[in-house]
């Protein structure tokens, strides 16, 4: 009941104390996962992202196994000394059977990698590379809202009534750019009629925000290519066009983003992305909101272990296979 109701739900049902709930959990957990060591064996591919569980900055790390889509390893924190404690617990020869590491481009994940298994090649989820261009898009649009602003003369208080004729209208185009962030995070086929038109007036009205959204969108459509050589030759055209576009927020960007270059080009090879890991972060998210929060980390951590990894919660009459039997006759 624990794994699939709110805390408040199960004391009510079972007559209990809801602080009685977590210890339950975490020793329940305990008792299931007899071998945790056993889900190291066999890592071929492997994805580590952290996500919060609180407000002000409290992060957990975990890593899932991508090819049985279960959480393998879970711990308080993030950074690059929680991530070796993972690796830590890996004996030589199952570090050296992983081949593919997936996550963002956090530094401490690359450090990691090189340090405890040298030979597994990294890949950077496309989900993350496009959020970086969205956040240097959306830069350069607030720029633009901040000058079309300050360039805005003051207008008169209007009066009560219908304007009379020939009076000139409210320049609005501080306002456009500013409510036309849905539209320039949204792909070209995705668009509404009016955010299709939103974005052709911004081709009119300021061409170096529209030269950001085709750099976003030509970013965007380098992990739709079929081979590494066509990948390589399309994010080559994309690094010439972002140095020399005259934007600094997208020069600093294609500086970034060639510092993670093979990785990119890794990703589109074995196309391994992180959208199982971010999958399970929402619901290690429903499951906290679920719960109304944990005051224990342990307890919290246990619940994770339940819900996704590959631990088996039995109800009482199932461990009994004799009694099971019976039943279905």
């Amino acid at each position: 009941m624990a794994v699939n109701c709110s805390r408040v739900a199960v004391a009510a049902f079972m007559r209990i104390s809801w602080n009685t709930v977590g210890p339950i959990i975490e020793r329940v957990e305990k008792e299931l996962d007899i071998n945790p060591a056993a889900r190291f064996d066999n890592l071929i591919r492997i994805g580590v992202d952290e996500t919060s569980y609180r407000k002000g900055h409290k992060y957990i790390t975990t890593v899932v196994n991508h090819d049985t889509g279960n959480v393998i390893w879970i711990a308080k924190g993030h950074g690059k000394t929680i991530f070796e404690q993972f690796f830590k617990q890996l004996t030589p020869d199952q570090r050296n059977s992983i081949q593919l590491v997936s996550g963002d481009g956090a530094k401490w994940i690359d450090e990691c990698i090189k340090e405890y298994c040298p030979n597994a090649n990294r890949c950077v989820d496309p989900f993350h590379v496009i959020e970086w261009a969205m956040d240097s898009l959306d830069s350069v649009r607030v720029d633009a809202w901040r000058e079309a602003k300050a360039n805005t003369p003051e207008q008169p208080k209007a009066k009560r009534g219908r304007p009379k004729k020939g009076t000139p209208s409210k320049n609005t185009t501080a306002t456009e750019l500013k409510s036309s962030k849905m539209a320039l995070g949204k792909a070209p086929s995705n668009l509404t009629p009016n955010q299709q038109a939103k974005i052709e007036w911004i081709a009119k009205t300021d061409p170096r925000l529209y030269r950001a959204y085709k750099l976003k969108e030509s970013l965007r459509l380098v992990f739709y290519n079929d081979t590494v050589e066509e990948a390589k030759e399309a994010l080559d055209a994309w690094f010439k066009w972002a140095r020399h576009c005259r934007i600094p927020a997208f020069v600093e960007l294609q500086k970034k983003i060639r510092r993670h270059m093979q990785s990119i080009l890794n990703t589109i090879e074995y196309g391994l992305t992180n959208a199982r890991i971010e999958a399970i972060n929402n619901k290690i998210k429903l499951s906290i909101r679920m719960a109304y929060g944990f005051r224990n980390i342990n307890n919290m951590m246990a619940m994770i272990m339940l819900r996704c990894s590959d631990i088996k919660i039995q109800l009482p009459w199932e461990k009994d296979e004799w009694y099971s039997f019976f039943c279905l006759i």
